[in-house]
Formats: C-alpha cells, sequence, structure tokens
C-alpha cells in the first residue's frame, strides 16, 4: 500500500495587521542588488488604498491583473513572458496578491518561470519538472484555499485543469484577515461557499480518512459561525476555514460539485465560486444535509442563484460540458470509488447540467 506523501505551505503568517511583515519575508530572498520580487495584483486594488503598502523596492515588478475571466493557460503565458523580458536574471520571489484565481496566476508564473514550453502542457498531474520559483500568496479574498493547495486551476485549449504538483504549492503564505474587508456581499458568498464545499466533498468522499476529516469538520464549524451565526470574528473565521477546507482536499479531494463546475467554468465561463453554487444546487442526491444548509445560507444572505441558464443551451454545448466533467477522474473516484467510470454516464451528467 502507497501513502500519499503529501506537502504543506512550510511558512505561514497570520493575523490582523501581518500584511506589514510581507517586507521582511521578501528581504530573507533579496541576496544582491539587482535581485527583484514580481508582485501579481488583483487588479480591482489599483486604486485602493493596498496598491500604496505593497513593498516595492528599486528594480521590482508590479503587474496588475485582470480575473474577471476564469485565468488561462494564455495568460500565465504571457506573463511569464512579462516578467522574462524585462530582466535577463529569474525574479527571486513571486507575490501574488488576490483572490484564488490571482493566487493560481502566481503559483502557476513560478513554475512556470523555471518549465520550459506553454504551461497547457503541465495541465494534469505531477508533470511538473522543476521546482518553481520562491512565491508567496496573499489572499485578498477567503474561501478558495487556493493558499494551501497544490493545484494552480487554469483553462487551456482543450480543458479546464491545474497544474497539480508538490512544486506549485506556495512557500510562505500571509493571512490577514483586515484584507478581506469591504469584499461585494455575492463574491464573498460564493467564494465562501467554495470552501463549504470543499468540506462537504472532503467529508462524503471515498478517499476520507482522520487527517482530511479533522480539517474538514473544523473548517466546517467555522463556516457554519460565518454563514449562520454572523459571528463578530467571520473575517478571521472565514480565512482560517479556507486554509483548512483546502488541507482537507489536499489530502483527499474534491468531488462531485467541482467536476460538474469546471464544466460551467470552461464552457460557459463562470467563476468558479458561483459555478460551484450553480453545481451544488442541484446535487441533493450526492449531498442531501449539505444542499439543504447550503440553501439555507442563502436565504439567510439573501442570495439568488440565476436558474435555467443550461436548460435550453444546444445539446453540442451540453456535450462540451459533459466531456469537460467527465475527465475528472479523481474527483469521480472520490464520489463512487475505483469503479465510478461504469457510474458517470453521459446522460446523468447531461440530466445534471440542464437543470441547472
Amino acid at each position: 500500500m502507497s501513502f500519499k506523501n503529501f506537502k504543506c505551505v512550510p511558512k505561514i503568517i497570520f493575523g490582523r495587521g501581518s500584511f506589514v511583515q510581507l517586507d521582511s519575508v521578501l528581504a530573507a530572498e533579496r541576496k544582491t542588488d539587482d535581485d527583484f520580487v514580481v508582485f501579481l495584483v488583483d487588479d480591482v486594488h489599483r486604486q485602493r488604498p493596498l496598491a500604496n503598502r505593497i513593498p516595492t523596492h528599486n528594480g521590482d515588478q508590479v503587474i496588475y491583473v485582470n480575473v474577471d475571466d476564469e485565468p488561462t493557460t494564455d495568460q500565465v503565458d504571457g506573463l511569464t513572458e512579462q516578467v522574462q523580458t524585462v530582466s535577463h536574471k529569474a525574479p527571486v520571489s513571486v507575490v501574488g496578491i488576490g483572490g484564488g484565481s490571482t493566487l493560481d496566476l502566481a503559483k502557476a508564473v513560478a513554475l512556470m518561470l523555471n518549465n520550459a514550453g506553454g504551461s497547457a502542457q503541465y495541465q494534469g498531474w505531477d508533470l511538473i519538472n522543476h521546482a518553481a520559483i520562491h512565491h508567496v500568496g496573499v489572499p485578498t479574498v477567503s474561501g478558495t484555499g487556493a493558499e494551501a493547495s497544490r493545484t494552480a486551476v487554469l483553462c487551456g485549449p482543450v480543458q479546464k485543469l491545474g497544474l497539480n504538483s508538490d512544486h506549485t504549492v506556495f512557500d510562505q503564505i500571509l493571512l490577514d484577515s483586515e484584507l478581506i474587508a469591504g469584499i461585494p456581499k455575492q463574491q464573498w458568498f460564493y467564494t465562501g461557499m467554495d470552501c463549504y464545499i470543499h468540506c462537504i466533498e472532503s467529508l462524503n468522499g471515498t478517499f476520507l480518512n482522520e487527517f482530511a476529516k479533522a480539517y474538514a469538520e473544523k473548517a466546517m464549524l467555522l463556516c457554519r459561525e460565518v454563514f449562520i451565526d454572523d459571528h463578530a470574528d467571520k473575517d478571521d473565521k472565514l480565512m482560517m476555514a479556507s486554509f483548512m477546507g483546502g488541507m482537507s482536499i489536499a489530502y483527499s479531494q474534491v468531488g462531485a460539485c467541482h467536476a460538474v463546475s469546471y464544466g460551467l467554468g470552461y464552457v460557459l465561463g463562470y467563476h468558479h465560486g458561483i459555478g460551484n453554487c450553480l453545481a451544488f444546487n442541484v446535487l441533493e442526491d450526492f449531498y442531501p444535509e449539505g444542499v439543504a444548509e447550503f440553501r439555507a445560507m442563502m436565504n439567510k444572505h439573501n442570495i439568488v442563484l440565476p436558474t435555467n441558464i443550461c436548460k435550453d443551451l444546444p445539446d453540442q454545448t451540453i456535450a462540451k460540458m459533459v466531456a469537460v466533467s467527465k475527465s475528472m477522474g479523481p474527483l469521480w473516484e472520490n464520489v463512487y470509488g475505483a469503479d465510478w467510470q461504469n457510474k458517470v454516464t453521459d446522460e446523468m451528467l447531461t440530466q445534471l447540467f440542464r437543470r441547472i
């Protein structure tokens, strides 16, 4: 029997106001006068106070990235080339500041600076050949678990699939809950539900073990304190839940919701958070208690999901989504076990998508 040798983030700073320590973290990587850092920052922060707090030094690159759409392999390759054309040497660190999409871009660029070719060729599991540039994650939205995960999820020319590798994991993360204040309510909810769904899929999966269970159970309790109890410390709690939910799936796996959501995201362009919510809302046969509680959370926060978005789509569009979803073998194995291919049929997936 082979046990999973799981790599986790080696260095973590947690606490309100801890963003001020980013400069000292990066100072440890700066060895010579021409060493530089690349900051990939969600462009929503361009006109916000955080932009003036980024600890830049001479020679550093601050690149504002747009994540209105899901991150793509073309976007990663373009950013990588942009970094490489500015200097003859590689940066000493790549820092991602933003939500899950921005963090995934930072992870992917850090990888591609040390791995030849386009990023699409590394979509899959354990295809990365060389370690990434030192990279740091600073989430300003909580829920995706991207700060903890070993994947950078990208839409490529053929599929939506992550660069899944131990090399993808951040070298350092900085969790400052002050940075998530002021997020639009819908984004806050949809992204937070990504964390809640991570817990549901982990706890109900065939890959469940006590390691994953311990993280998922605690993250689930924190999600309830945030989205049901409206706790005074909900920002701290959601940031911790996001990390622990990511840790849970790192030693287990996500499930049916993420498999269906990947189809929605790749073909229709839905962002991961709302895509998960749209998918989860029709999965009561898979996760009855979780879906019921999810709907109660939606009601409490007056969240109304779009409906009938797939009902009248052309058959060929549905078929594309089915193909993407069906290609998520490890996710479906977590749902059904080793014989998942006998149960995940085109007909079953088509019926699910038509209900969304």
